[in-house]
């Protein structure tokens, strides 16, 4: 409940201090007094968008501060300790203001803790609901239409099932989709890898015989030079009796024998020729062995360039080097006999996405039925509330077009207020049928049969009685006194037979300081309202029949 709301340089208003309290209180005033400015200067403490013609003129800065009472367990209580914003000393008040400087940017604040913007509009949704001229055109929303049926059902815990129950199988859903697409990538690539092992099991490379290829297509490709270069390296080393290195090793192995018999220093020298001697004849009986080896197949050679060139293009196929394609083939293999078969897996997901479809299709059956029952009776109550409020032909019904293959988190339902205004006409939606002043009064009669059942502790009503007079007017008085016993009411209205029935009275009024004009709200004592009453009744001059009017609305609201 808005037990306080102090505005400091805000518009016309310089200072404004007042205490509210429970009960239904009225603000009257003259035309263009500023009686809607303390319910503009609330909306930015709310969180709604300032500007910087909020400022008065001249000033730095406006400052707008609005304290509630804070119920124990209420939505705003558990919304204030989740955010750890809640007063520990006090935590049944609540604090919430906006500061709007001169260049245009505002702070916000919660119990002097420095908050969003987003913040204020998220607690400010679970403090007041404030309803202005043009409220009542939300009634033209259907989903405004299907939240309005909601409330007045009570069903929170219905709807916080259906929704529990749709996001469960929303993610199934999500889930089978993607295990659909996970399976379908998983056969693709199976079926790639299956491809790819056929194809290198066919070829069947060996362990290193890629690099046994490269040394045979060299040795075959080269054969006429390897036989040429055999025979000069033979003729060096043996074959040449008289120059070959064969012949002069063993002829200087003689000297240095002679040389050892002479002088034992040469023994050294004679071995290492021994040796070399055996290393020469060694060698040239390796290369007369080798150059015997020496082919000269083509067609030898033509089969091997053929597996080269297949391993070389596997290899690029593949992005890897040939040398490593064994390697490669051993790992696609073992990823092959990896891969898992999901469709047993799918089988049960998809079970158990069609039991949470079952159970989600049960939740909103159960919605409807609890939205049916209530339709019905919201429906017969808004007519009687609005044939009193000069609407006597008129009847309201609340028609339920249901899809149960077009679910939401809100269940199969889709919400339609219909009006029939007067007798023999067909009933037809309200953007079709109903005037302004209509919308105003079924928005009135609505707003007052769901406020039990809201959990907002605070309900402004910005002239809400526009276009409407007379024993109407007193009708409205009485359902928003009635709306008041249940909750906070706040009612700008510039209708007598409305502001006799508030518990609370203030008035506004305009004037001029120094040259500039201010306004001021002020609270009335019982004698104060009679004349605030005669006057809306009688205009400046307040006669004593006026007097007495206004005493007997008092008199009769009480």
């Amino acid at each position: 409940m808005l037990t306080q709301l102090t505005i400091n340089n805000f518009a016309i208003v310089r200072h404004l201090d007042i205490e509210l309290a429970q009960g239904m209180s009225v603000i009257t005033g003259e035309t263009g007094a500023g009686k809607s400015i303390a319910i503009d200067a609330l909306g930015i403490c709310l969180g709604q968008r300032t500007e910087l013609s909020m400022l008065r003129e001249g000033q730095e800065r406006a400052d707008v501060c609005a304290t509630f009472h804070i119920e124990p367990q209420s939505p705003a209580s558990v919304w204030l300790k989740q955010q750890e914003l809640e007063d520990q000393d006090n935590p049944e008040s609540c604090i919430l203001r906006r500061i709007i400087n001169q260049d245009g940017r505002s702070k916000a604040f919660i119990n002097s803790t420095p908050v969003s913007v987003a913040q204020l509009k998220e607690l400010g949704a679970y403090l007041i609901h404030i309803n202005g001229q043009h409220a009542s055109q939300l009634l033209l929303k259907p989903d405004f239409q299907l939240q309005t049926l909601d409330t007045f059902c009570s069903h929170t815990a219905l709807l916080s099932q259906m929704k529990t129950d749709y996001q469960q199988w929303k993610s199934l859903q999500r889930q089978v989709e993607e295990f659909k697409q996970k399976c379908a990538e998983n056969e693709a690539r199976k079926q790639l890898l299956q491809y790819q092992v056929d194809e290198l099991d066919e070829f069947n490379l060996q362990e290193d015989e890629f690099i046994q290829l490269e040394e045979d297509h060299k040795r075959l490709s080269n054969s006429e030079q390897l036989t040429s270069l055999a025979q000069s390296l033979l003729g060096i080393l043996s074959e040449n009796d008289t120059v070959s290195a064969d012949s002069l090793l063993y002829r200087a192995t003689q000297y240095v024998d002679e040389l050892a018999e002479l002088d034992s220093r040469y023994a050294e020298i004679q071995t290492m020729l021994q040796d070399a001697l055996i290393q020469v004849q060694e060698a040239s009986s390796e290369v007369q062995h080798l150059a015997s080896d020496i082919e000269q197949d083509p067609y030898l050679l033509e089969e091997i360039e053929q597996r080269m060139s297949q391993a070389i293009h596997l290899a690029k196929k593949h992005y890897i080097s040939p040398e490593n394609l064994v390697e490669f083939h051993r790992s696609l293999k073992v990823e092959l006999e990896q891969l898992i078969d999901y469709s047993e897996s799918e089988d049960e997901l998809i079970q158990q996405e069609k039991l949470a479809f079952t159970q989600m299709q049960a939740s909103a059956m159960a919605l409807h039925h609890s939205r049916e029952t209530g339709a019905a009776k919201l429906a017969e109550q808004v007519t009687q509330s609005i044939k009193q409020l000069a609407m006597e032909n008129a009847q309201f019904f609340i028609r339920l077009n249901t899809d149960y293959s077009k679910v939401s988190a809100n269940g199969a339902d889709n919400v339609q207020f219909d009006l029939q205004s007067n007798l023999g006409q067909s009933a037809q939606s309200l953007a079709k049928t109903a005037s302004g002043g209509e919308l105003s009064r079924i928005a009135l009669a609505i707003q007052v049969l769901t406020s039990d059942k809201s959990a907002i502790p605070t309900l402004i009503f910005d002239e809400i009685d526009v276009g409407i007079s007379g024993a109407t007017a007193s009708v409205v008085g009485k359902l928003l006194r009635r709306l008041g016993s249940q909750c906070q009411v706040l009612c700008v209205t510039h209708l007598a037979q409305v502001a006799s029935y508030g518990n609370h009275h203030f008035v506004v009024e305009k004037f001029t300081v120094d040259e500039k004009t201010e306004t001021k709200m002020t609270a009335l004592s019982a004698q104060q309202r009679v004349k605030a009453l005669a006057k809306l009744l009688g205009g400046r001059k307040i006669t004593d029949t006026a007097l007495a009017n206004a005493q007997e609305m008092l008199d009769l609201a009480s």
